[in-house]
């Protein structure tokens, strides 16, 4: 008898299982974009120096990413000079967008395009080229969501005064930001004055592999030698100046254009999530302590006016000090923050590194990783058969991230402007069409985006990364993100729509999330 209870009981909990899997992934299946809230924009990205090419062309001169990668530094020794050419080809692009059902394109503008010297003389071409790029996209119903700084500044910048590590790039930040809100303010109303400024510092400063090439011994990337630098002081000075001069600009937006303009301006930030590789107490702590110093290092100064306790006391003096007059400018000088988000890290406590004598930023969080960018999974094989590296979905990683903006950050305004699954190109050479694992990850994590919205989250916008391929910082063209594919074999450029861009499509012409069978199981595209 009590066998058979048992065995009643453990096959109603398995019907009960069933009921909730069905139910769910019904649910997933007839969410449409009809489901947000009205105003949330769904749209896919870029940046300047990634897709234009055209890098001496019209006026333009050079960043100091032309600079890295005509000295042979990226990955496979690859450049941007053509790269998807998008500067002779944004009609194409836009049309590619507008059938695609896009609500906003997010790019930014290449300072040394727009002020080839880094300040003084507009150059007319490049005036030219976004004016046109931007009113092509109006004339086609697509917002225009425009980037001030991503990453790319004028070599001639660094050159002059060592660009980001002098506070003099405060005021040049500033007058480059009032040329684009003069020039383009009348019908850009969305603006980001920095991308992932939580990153740049620790790829060129600390660790050395991406320009400018900055770092010392015995830190950086294993491998890097750097001609200069300091690991254990410059990304801090560096993010530092990046803070004060996104508040800049926001200041000057609001006392000068605002009012007249209309527009939203806010900062956009990587935004890993940082998992607990146990239960121990020491290491859900580090996890914390990991998201401090990545997200809390912009958004604790935004949000309170000051970096994060924890970051004042690892740091100590090597993290420089708001003033009170910047305390007081920096804080609530964002109208919405942008978020990056591609998955999870597992990490450790590591206090041992506390006890080193030198300490770059690395040594400051006292953390080992467990897992590494992109995996998202402890439990997962890394490479995919048939696919080769390509990154894993968490969208349990997004709800955890903004469930503390929620609670600890007072619910700003959020838009989720980098969300994609990137993959290695085909080693034969030949052309992905069939994307399948990324039309998945997207709807997984707008689901998610969807789940945070009805838990109280303040989400107004989702944007794919990438709109189409473009030469990856990390992985120049070896690893690629796009909707839209590019043959970089072909002279002109060709693009060709995967899978992916038709299952995006269709979802923002209203169709549903998860497409269903007719045998009623779901399909991702």
């Amino acid at each position: 008898m009590e066998q058979s209870c048992g065995s009643s009981s453990r096959l109603r909990f398995l019907l009960a299982v069933l009921l909730f899997e069905l139910v769910s992934a019904a649910a997933a299946a007839a969410i449409t974009r009809d489901d947000f809230p009205e105003g949330f924009v769904f749209g896919a990205g870029s940046s300047a120096y990634q897709v234009e090419g055209a890098w001496a062309e019209d006026g333009k001169k050079p960043s100091i990413w032309d600079t890295y990668t005509h000295q042979g530094y990226a990955f496979d020794h690859a450049t941007a000079d053509v790269a998807a050419d998008q500067y002779h080809k944004y009609k194409e692009d836009v049309r590619l967008m507008h059938e695609m059902g896009l609500d906003a394109y997010r790019f930014s503008i290449s300072w040394s395009r727009l002020i080839p010297d880094g300040r003084g003389a507009v150059n007319p071409k490049g005036l030219e080229y976004y004016n046109n790029l931007i009113d092509e996209l109006l004339k086609h119903g697509i917002q225009p969501h425009t980037t001030i700084y991503h990453f790319d500044l004028p070599q001639a910048l660094q050159d002059e005064y060592n660009g980001l590590l002098s506070p003099r790039v405060i005021e040049d930040f500033t007058s480059f930001a009032d040329v684009c809100f003069r020039s383009f303010g009348d019908r850009v109303k969305q603006w980001t004055t920095v991308n992932e400024p939580n990153i740049e510092p620790l790829g060129g400063y600390d660790m050395g592999y991406l320009p400018p090439r900055r770092c010392s011994s015995p830190f950086g990337f294993p491998g890097i030698t750097c001609a200069e630098g300091n690991s254990t002081t410059e990304p801090y000075v560096v993010a530092h100046h990046l803070l004060l001069a996104h508040a800049s600009m926001v200041s000057l937006y609001r006392r000068k254009y605002q009012a007249v303009q209309g527009g939203r301006i806010g900062i956009t930030l990587l935004a890993w999530w940082y998992e607990p590789a146990t239960t121990k107490p020491e290491d859900v702590a580090a996890a914390e302590r990991m998201n401090d110093f990545t997200l809390g290092w912009f958004l604790h100064p935004l949000v309170y006016g000051d970096y994060p306790p924890v970051m004042k006391r690892n740091a100590r003096s090597k993290l420089p000090a708001l003033t009170a007059k910047e305390s007081a400018r920096v804080r609530g000088s964002f109208d919405f923050v942008g978020i990056n988000q591609y998955g999870a890290i597992y990490v450790a406590d590591d206090p041992s590194q506390l006890k080193r004598e030198l300490r770059d930023y690395s040594a400051d969080e006292a953390t080992k990783y467990i897992t590494q960018p992109f995996e998202s999974s402890r439990h997962q094989e890394f490479k995919q058969s048939g696919l080769g590296l390509r990154n894993h979905d968490a969208p349990w990683a997004l709800r955890k991230l903004l469930e503390p903006l929620q609670t600890k950050y007072a619910n700003p305004p959020v838009v989720i402007y980098e969300n994609g699954a990137g993959h290695e190109p085909d080693p034969s050479g030949g052309l992905l069409y069939d994307d399948e694992f990324r039309s998945h990850f997207l709807q997984v994590y707008i689901e998610a985006a969807l789940q945070s919205i009805r838990n109280g989250s303040d989400v107004g916008g989702y944007f794919v990364w990438s709109f189409m391929d473009v030469f990856e910082y990390i992985f120049a063209y070896q690893f690629q993100f796009g909707l839209i594919g590019v043959d970089y074999g072909a002279e002109g450029r060709t693009r060709y729509a995967r899978s992916s861009a038709r299952w995006y499509a269709g979802f923002l012409h209203g169709g549903e999330l998860r497409t269903v069978a007719p045998d009623g199981s779901r399909a991702s595209s």
